[in-house]
């Protein structure tokens, strides 16, 4: 992180995961197009991240995308020196338009959707009729053309960077002076570039070339940078963080800092004036809000806020479409939407570093347990006071889990599970089994754990006046992917523990998880590097 960068921290609110490495986004109405490096073009929706579409023709990578202002067109250019249009509607090409002797890096359509302008590494601006697939105007440069972009209020001219930034009109005749700076994005209505010198990032104005801003950003040559919408906010990469500026005003100031990247940005796009995309080489896109901390409960001083995210330690998963996650190394645990991917509220817990903890939402309160020094505390978040505290003397504890109900804790504990009533601490149930490994998940008063010796085993604790009675040795339907394991020769992999196939896998980006909640259609699993992996099983096919 850049010196001087101190802002509030931003939001990922989710992140897709992808095949190959995503070169260029492109966004129209709730519609992201991702162009890859060997040569296909996914569409993926806005608001949830699913694919829809793949549109296969090229055969080199997709460097740059366009949407037409209506939508139901896309333009493409490729390292296959080729520039193609695609109907959104069929998926199929309408149109090739070759011509170029070298990787075509930037496209964009006219307003009136009667022309392509396409810059390319050939030293070349091609302007292409639509209609009869020709080229009728070949404009050369004496260095790469890294950006075209048709103004939106003339759709005679258009505007391009190859070695300075300049205006042409469609016969081929430069409009206005030429200005040296490289731009690397215009802002929507072409009145504003960016142009990058040394460590810093200029915004000008199109038409007399005056630096209207100066964002301090770190070293970050030619890479990907965008305007909102309304063209009020810049995002600029630095390193492998993202910084949104305001550049309105009397001066510009940052509004956001997104780290949580480990790869190279290659794309950035803004689907709306709150919510940045962007594509990265570790094969993700992900979307981030906007001003979305400024909403946190805890975290509300810039300053005290890490500039990097605490790995998450445990995770419950509630079917109230909620995540509860307990992000226990700086001590605050958050709820989130899985629908909408936003945070819905956080709070601070008591617990530091705990050796195993969890999570349970009911009806009335949210119940917090940790072990810690041979001790089970259970916490109500409500009241923000402890329970009961429970003594468990020597050994270790396996794992913790609180009951479905909310009403017992259940604790694995030297090869046995003991529960305890939250009420009274006292103990209501023990059942014993040298080969216990883990809890998998509770359900009311019932809970399924995995034995190494035969397998997962159930037992009902909500008998009174009775020991646990044991349930049926097959899962129900909905917890056949309980029993999963998200890590094999570092290669991360989800099997139905049923048949032993593999039902999903997983990036290399993902190590081994550190804890996994399953809840009959959302997986949820936390990972080292600090991300949340989210999957809804409902569209994912099992073979």
């Amino acid at each position: 992180m850049v010196e001087g960068l101190q802002a509030e921290w931003g939001m990922c609110s989710r992140t897709v995961l992808l095949q190959d490495h995503p070169w260029t986004l492109s966004y129209w109405n709730n519609t992201i197009a991702v162009g890859f490096d060997h040569g296909d073009i996914l569409i993926l929706n806005g608001i949830t991240g699913s694919q829809t579409a793949i549109l296969s023709g090229h055969i080199n990578s997709v460097r740059s995308l366009t949407f037409t202002l209506d939508g139901t067109s896309l333009i493409s250019g490729s390292s296959d020196n080729t520039v193609k249009l695609w109907d959104m509607q069929t998926g199929g090409v309408v149109k090739t338009f070759s011509g170029h002797t070298d990787s075509v890096w930037s496209v964009s359509i006219s307003v009136n959707h009667t022309t392509i302008a396409s810059g390319s590494i050939d030293k070349t601006i091609r302007l292409w009729d639509i209609q009869t697939g020709q080229c009728h105007q070949i404009i050369e440069q004496q260095y790469w053309v890294s950006c075209v972009m048709f103004s939106l209020k003339n759709p005679q001219t258009f505007f391009a960077s190859g070695g300075g930034v300049q205006q042409w009109n469609i016969n081929g005749h430069k409009v206005g002076p030429t200005y040296k700076a490289n731009c690397i994005a215009f802002s929507p209505d072409g009145t504003q570039f960016i142009s990058y010198q040394e460590n810093k990032a200029m915004v000008h104005n199109t038409g007399s070339g005056v630096i209207v801003a100066t964002l301090n950003i770190g070293a970050s040559d030619d890479k990907p940078c965008c305007f909102s919408p309304d063209g009020r906010l810049v995002a600029v990469t630095s390193g492998y963080n993202i910084c949104v500026w305001d550049i309105t005003g009397s001066g510009p100031h940052l509004v956001d800092t997104f780290v949580g990247r480990t790869h190279d940005i290659t794309s950035l796009i803004f689907s709306s004036p709150s919510t940045l995309i962007s594509g990265s080489d570790d094969k993700s896109v992900k979307f981030w809000q906007i001003g979305a901390s400024s909403t946190d409960l805890v975290v509300t001083d810039p300053k005290s806020t890490p500039s990097v995210i605490a790995p998450t330690r445990s995770i419950a998963l509630e079917a109230k479409d909620s995540i509860i996650i307990p992000n226990n190394l700086d001590g605050v645990m958050k709820t989130w939407g899985i629908s909408t991917s936003l945070c819905k509220g956080s709070l601070k817990i008591p617990a530091e570093d705990p050796q195993q903890s969890n999570t349970q939402p009911t009806d009335s309160k949210l119940i917090y347990v940790w072990y810690a020094d041979g001790k089970i505390n259970i916490w109500d978040t409500e009241k923000g006071q402890l329970i009961q505290t429970i003594s468990i003397p020597g050994g270790f504890v396996m794992d913790l889990r609180v009951s479905g109900d909310g009403s017992k804790v259940f604790c694995l504990h030297k090869y046995s599970i003991q529960a305890w009533d939250i009420q009274t601490g006292e103990a209501v149930g023990n059942v014993q089994d040298h080969g216990l490994l883990k809890i998998l998940v509770t359900d009311g008063s019932k809970l399924w754990a995995s034995s190494l010796v035969v397998g997962s085993r159930g037992w009902d604790f909500g008998i009174l006046g009775s020991s646990p009675v044991e349930l049926s040795k097959e899962l129900p339907d909905w917890l056949h992917l309980s029993d999963t394991k998200l890590w094999e020769l570092n290669t991360s992999r989800i099997k139905d523990t049923d048949t032993g196939k593999v039902v999903l896998q997983l990036p290399q980006i993902f190590g081994r998880a550190i804890c996994v909640q399953w809840g009959g259609r959302y997986l949820v699993a936390s990972f080292r590097s600090t991300e949340v992996l989210i999957i809804d099983f409902s569209d994912v096919i099992l073979l």
